[in-house]
């Protein structure tokens, strides 16, 4: 597993993501969709799997799901999952937060 940081500190990555908007975020050329939800981050990947539209163009509901601004299919932050099973999940990345920085796995 490798850690590569991505925000130098906490308040930095609070001025960069808006609490429920998700953001893209290119790591090492993968398109990341990053959510900061309360104060905890959560990153999925960016491509819907049911057609693959960026996730985050989209939204987050209140349920803590990023909804796909194409056709509406919604995803779990926290699991990836689908939430009616239409479709694929969606690969999650682990974050974890340091004296260094936040760091995302991929």
């Amino acid at each position: 597993m490798d850690w590569i940081k991505i925000f130098e500190t906490r308040t930095a990555a609070e001025a960069a993501l808006a609490d429920n908007q998700p953001r893209l975020l290119l790591v090492r050329g993968q398109r990341i969709c990053i959510v900061n939800r309360g104060g905890k981050f959560f990153a999925v990947q960016d491509k819907c799997t049911h057609n693959g539209e960026s996730l985050s163009k989209g939204k987050v509901n209140f349920r803590g799901e990023v909804i796909c601004p194409l056709h509406q299919y919604q995803f779990n932050i926290k699991t990836g999952r689908e939430c009616l099973q239409r479709s694929n999940d969606l690969e999650c990345y682990p974050i974890k937060e340091g004296e260094e920085g936040i760091f995302i796995s991929i």
